[in-house]
Parts: structure tokens; sequence; C-alpha cells
């Protein structure tokens, strides 16, 4: 069987972001343009209480948000099992290599420059997903 019939189409989101601003329009871009079913969080906080009773198909994190920062909330959203393997990005203004770098080693397929672009966004996460995809089906 070839990779194209075991690839999974983008489905689900799990979307953290602070901003209420940033989070209303790209959660408004992902749902009516992307056709994604989106729950979006305004704190790690928040995104661990409603991780309990969801799966979704890819994590998207904000790096910089007070309490618990992008990188401690991936990893207790790791520590669940349903979500332990669960693709991830961050969206930030981080992006220095080194930072990039640090996103990897705690297991982010990749990142999303800020400023978001609203409508690339769609577009931004189904490229990191169908490479993620690809990547899984060749290993």
């Amino acid at each position: 069987m070839n990779a194209a019939h075991t690839q999974q189409a983008l489905k689900s989101i799990l979307y953290v972001e602070d901003d209420l601003h940033v989070r209303t329009t790209a959660k408004l871009v992902l749902e009516v343009i992307g056709k994604l079913e989106v729950r979006d969080c305004s704190s790690g906080h928040e995104a661990l209480y409603a991780a309990r009773g969801f799966q979704p198909d890819l994590i998207l994190l904000d790096v910089m948000m007070p309490e618990l920062d992008g990188l401690a909330t991936l990893e207790r959203l790791r520590s669940m099992p349903h979500l332990a393997d669960t693709p991830a990005l961050f969206v930030t203004g981080l992006t220095t290599a080194s930072d990039i770098e640090r996103y990897a080693d705690v297991g982010a397929i990749g990142v999303i420059p800020k400023p978001l672009v609203p409508l690339k966004l769609t577009d931004q996460l189904r490229t990191f997903w169908e490479q993620h995809q690809l990547g899984h089906a060749s290993a």
C-alpha cells in the first residue's frame, strides 16, 4: 500500500493562544476556510483541561503565554496517553535557529512565525501535516 492510501486528512486541532484577537481570527479562518474542528484555549491550563476529552489530529500552541508557556503546556499534554504522539506546531515570533531547535527538542514538527497571516494559516498547517504524514508513512 502506498503512502497516499495511508495518509490521514487533518480534521481537528487543539489551539492554544492567549491573545484573544489572534485566537478568534485564527479559529474563524481554520473553521470557515479550513473546514477544521478547532477547540481553542486561552491558556496552557485551559488546554490541559480541554484536552481530557478531545483527541485532536494536531496541537497548535503559542510559545509565549503567562503562567504555563507553550513548551511546558506541550510537555504536560504529552503526558496524557492519548496525546503522547499527537503532532504539535508552535506559533511564535521567537524563530532564531536556537529557538527552533528547542521546539524540535520538545517534539514540535514545525514553527509558524508570528505575526500570523490568517489567510495563509490553513495552508501552512496542511503543509506541515502532510510532511509529517509522509515522514511517518516512510518510517
